[in-house]
């Protein structure tokens, strides 16, 4: 990776240049968001392609890789089908060559923990969901991710001693990060999912000490961030995603730009070492027309390394996103899907790939991208086509 960054820094100077988030050192400021895959074993234990997967964008050069999101207990977490978990110990322990494979490449890789709440679309373990409150999520289903397009159904409301498990599966799963090697964790609240619905106002209408205001509805977040980072210590990396819009609802913004102080001031102070921003919002102004972006937001308020998600595989635009000083670190997804190798494209100011709808049907699935790869000459490291 070296080599990549010297001849980028010519060209990007920011975008190339290491920065150290806490305990987490990176080469450079490039990083793969995290996203839903579904080729894990129907156990939840990734696999060889999935280790494939991962290890090609650390060897494309990108500097963090973000997993998507892992399931954190054998309850109500689970969110999709063949979704990978990290719940169990050999779940955490099917990890470590995914792991391997990143490091050996010189990247860094966090795992993303993730409770699916009312969205959860599929659980091998219940029956039914559970959220903060029994509210069926806007929307259907969705089939690129081995759903079924019907309306998602009715969560339980959680009771005092559902939140408590939940916590402890992040902990736990936390936990089983740290001994199969990942250099950090990411809490995922973002994007409708079960932490982000205990801040959303219209999903969190509960009367008791985890509902109403804002700073109640944060609590069950500071609960988890504090409780990871009490079992984690301090020196492992500890994120948080956050956005504005959900899988089920993208119109939904936040009451205010002084809401956004609150959720980034709050988060830091429970001890995140990085806030990972994304949707609408993230990079253009979230509020007005002319005001700051969530990332500026999270900059000015949380006080810590911010990372920045949406639109940023235009190089230009990602460069001047660091430039700015309003993020440390920027996030590529779909630009990540086609363009495994992307940092070593922009070093080398070669093209990049544009991305195809296509690779992700019928499914959203590693062998239906290794597919649609293998019809083309000029992908980076093509996936192998072997299905969990």
């Amino acid at each position: 990776m070296t080599d990549i960054n010297d001849t980028g820094a010519q060209r990007y100077p920011h975008l190339f240049s290491g920065v150290r988030i806490d305990s987490l050192e990176l080469a450079n400021r490039c990083a793969v968001a995290p996203m839903t895959r579904t080729s894990a074993a129907a156990d939840g234990i990734v696999t060889d392609q999935i280790a494939s997967y991962y290890g090609r964008y650390a060897r494309g050069g990108f500097g963090l890789i973000i997993t998507e999101g892992t399931y954190t207990d054998t309850r109500y977490s689970q969110g999709y089908y063949q979704q990978p978990g990290i719940a169990t110990d050999a779940q955490a322990a099917a990890w470590r060559p995914v792991v391997d494979a990143v490091h050996a490449a010189g990247g860094a890789i966090v795992a993303q923990l993730m409770h699916g709440g009312a969205q959860s679309q599929y659980n091998a373990y219940v029956d039914e969901n559970a959220a903060p409150i029994a509210r069926a999520p806007y929307g259907t289903t969705a089939t690129i991710y081995h759903g079924n397009d019907e309306p998602y159904a009715t969560p339980k409301a959680m009771t005092g001693t559902d939140i408590i498990e939940m916590i402890d599966g992040f902990v736990a799963s936390a936990k089983n990060a740290m001994q199969a090697g990942f250099d950090g964790v990411e809490l995922h609240a973002a994007n409708g999912y079960l932490l982000d619905e205990f801040i959303t106002d219209y999903f969190n209408t509960r009367d008791d000490e985890y509902g109403g205001a804002l700073g109640n509805r944060l609590r069950v977040i500071r609960q988890v961030i504090t409780a990871v980072r009490d079992a984690v210590g301090t020196e492992f990396c500890v994120g948080i995603r956050l956005s504005q819009i959900k899988v089920t609802d993208s119109d939904h913004r936040w009451a205010s730009a002084e809401d956004a102080a609150t959720i980034f001031s709050t988060v830091a102070a429970a001890g995140v070492s990085y806030i990972h921003v994304t949707g609408a919002g993230a990079t253009e102004p979230a509020f007005s027309a002319d005001g700051p972006s969530l990332a500026e937001l999270a900059h000015e308020h949380g006080q810590v390394a911010v990372i920045t998600n949406g639109g940023l595989h235009d190089v230009d635009a990602a460069e001047a996103q660091l430039a700015s000083g309003g993020a440390h670190v920027v996030a590529l997804g779909r630009g990540a899907l086609v363009n495994a190798d992307w940092p070593a494209r922009m070093a080398q100011g070669r093209g990049q790939i544009d991305f195809d709808h296509e690779m992700l049907q019928p499914l959203a699935t590693l062998d239906n991208q290794a597919q649609w790869e293998a019809a083309r000459d000029d992908i980076f490291e093509p996936l192998d086509t072997h299905s969990a």
